[in-house]
């Protein structure tokens, strides 16, 4: 039961670190700490997993732990759309500056030579 109460804790916290979505320069550190958090969650659940724990929906703690679990699942997924957006806006800034930089670099020709026979 102190693995599941770890586990509930480890989990809250994750839980509540995903709530809010930060923007610019502190991304890097939140990241971070979602990474630390959640190897730290899979250590506690491997353990869990080499006791054979099977997860009951009637417990109480067990409930909170799948409802928590769901929530993560969420949050992650918002996370990680917010930075797949932000790397396509930033791919898109990166193509429309080599655009202004050199507009005619995508412009085809067929420039050559004219080749006159008449002597």
């Amino acid at each position: 039961m102190e693995k599941i109460q770890k586990l509930l804790q480890v989990s809250a916290k994750l839980y509540q670190h995903l709530a809010e979505i930060p923007k610019g320069e502190n991304r890097d550190e939140y990241i971070e700490k979602i990474n630390e958090q959640l190897d730290e969650r899979g250590v506690i659940i491997e353990m869990l997993r080499e006791e054979d724990f099977i997860a009951n929906p009637l417990d109480k703690s067990h409930a909170t732990l799948i409802d928590l679990d769901k929530g993560i699942h969420e949050r992650l997924n918002l996370v990680m759309a917010e930075i797949k957006h932000d790397m396509k806006d930033l791919q898109n800034q990166k193509k429309n500056e080599q655009q202004y930089m050199n507009p005619y670099s995508n412009v085809r020709t067929m420039d050559g030579m004219y080749y006159d026979k008449k002597n």
